[in-house]
């Protein structure tokens, strides 16, 4: 079950979020808390998921619930797909918060894009806040910094999350081993990426391919959404 922005109110008065971590736009968080004190009210966060019932912040958070939803019933591929059709990023995670705290810079060569973009193509490499901080031409302290203002995570987590991503995409659509995978996408071992999956999917690498691998599967909803396109 699922709500979007102050649809959480509706679950809340049905009893569904008493003894749960909930969300809800961060303008209604404090009368969500107020009327419904049972309720653990996170304002902080775009989307919580607490034993199958997702709450989410504002319109474009309940996007992102709603993506997270997909991704968990039917894998990333498949979000991607939807992402991609609605041009939307395909994934931010729920722990992240629902507004910056310092505002974003005006100038394109200011943000981090850059440096995203290429640490996405080089998921492999070891990506070490020194390093990384060098590239960028800033301190790791200021990166560290940035990294938590722009995109609402540290710079390892944000990299741990890209990574996971990537092994799943890689587990649904190749057959490649889990140590391939691993060596891949710069875990470096399967027991670290088996660790990551416990930890964040609740899953095994072997069980969410035996669930979300096939390529056909998704050709099939490419195909699909190209011709209501």
């Amino acid at each position: 079950m699922l709500s979007v922005c102050s649809g959480a109110f509706v679950l809340a008065e049905a009893g569904l979020l008493d003894g749960r971590r909930a969300t809800t736009h961060w303008r209604y968080s404090d009368a969500l808390q107020r009327e419904h004190p049972a309720i653990e009210v996170d304002a902080d966060v775009l989307f919580v998921e607490d034993r199958r019932i997702i709450t989410s912040a504002g319109t474009a958070a309940g996007i992102d619930a709603c993506l997270h939803l997909v991704r968990r019933e039917h894998g990333a591929a498949a979000a991607n797909v939807i992402a991609r059709r609605m041009v939307v990023p395909p994934h931010r995670d729920g722990g992240q918060s629902q507004f910056i705290k310092t505002p974003l810079p005006v100038e394109v060569d200011d943000s981090l894009a850059p440096l995203t973009d290429w640490m996405l193509g080089h998921l492999r490499d070891d990506l070490s806040i020194e390093g990384l901080a060098a590239r960028a031409h800033m301190s790791p302290r200021t990166l560290a910094r940035r990294f938590k203002a722009e995109l609402g995570a540290t710079p390892g987590a944000w990299l741990t999350r890209q990574r996971l991503l990537r092994s799943q995409e890689l587990l649904e659509a190749t057959g490649l081993g889990i140590d391939a995978i691993a060596d891949e996408v710069g875990f470096g071992s399967a027991a670290v990426l088996r660790h990551h999956f416990a930890r964040v999917l609740g899953t095994t690498p072997r069980a969410y391919r035996a669930t979300f691998g096939g390529v056909d599967d998704l050709r099939d909803l490419e195909r699909a959404g190209a011709a209501t396109a």
